[in-house]
Formats: structure tokens, sequence, C-alpha cells
């Protein structure tokens, strides 16, 4: 059997849930989905800003599977590991230790991960 990454047990683990709640609430689901979708948009920022943007508060605000989440979509929006850690070093400097915490382990792990699959 073959063994799955950490960042690959996280994103199934994430999309299992998304699964069971649109069954159970598909209307909120599809709301939720169109607005973040709509968000995430090209507008007077493009999608790598908004990527660096959703990664920094994702290390902010301790979500795992956001800060994986949002690392792909840094790299499949052309994001640079360098461009990630210094969004990531602003987390730091609002968050505190904390934040740094999550950026220099979830967000790296993830990296490391998806290193070599995007970009």
């Amino acid at each position: 059997m073959e063994e799955i990454t950490y960042t690959e047990a996280v994103l199934q683990e994430y999309k299992v849930g998304m699964g069971s709640f649109t069954e159970k609430l598909p209307d909120v689901a599809r709301s939720f989905h169109a607005f973040t979708e709509s968000c995430f948009e090209d507008g007077k920022l493009d999608q790598k800003q908004k990527q660096l943007i959703a990664l920094a508060i994702s290390v902010h605000a301790h979500n795992e599977y956001c800060i994986v989440y949002h690392t792909k979509g840094c790299l499949d929006a052309g994001g640079t590991e360098e461009e990630m850690i210094e969004a990531i070093g602003v987390a730091a400097a609002l968050g505190g230790g904390s934040a740094m915490s999550q950026g220099v382990t979830v967000w790296q792990d993830s990296l490391k991960d998806f290193k070599g699959t995007v970009q």
C-alpha cells in the first residue's frame, strides 16, 4: 500500500468533511463556494496576491487545512517560496510566535510535499 503525504491526508480529510456538509446543507455549500470563488477572481489584486493574503491569514488563524490549501493555491498561481515566506513573516509580525510556529511547520511540510508536483 502506498503511503500518502501529510498534505494529501489533510486535503482528503477536508474533502470528506466538505462532502458530508454539502450533502446535509447543499444550498449553503453551493453559496459558500460561489462566494469564495468570486473572492479569488482577478480584480485590482490578481489570484497570486489573493492566495498570498489567504496564506498569511491562514497562518495567523492557525488553520492547517487552509495553510495547506492556500500553499497549493500560491504555487498554482505562480507564487514563489520567497513570496510565501514573506507573507508568513507578515502574519508572524501580527500573530507572534504562535503564527510563526504554523509557518515554520505546517507550511514547510506542505511546501515540501507540493514541490515537484506543482510549478
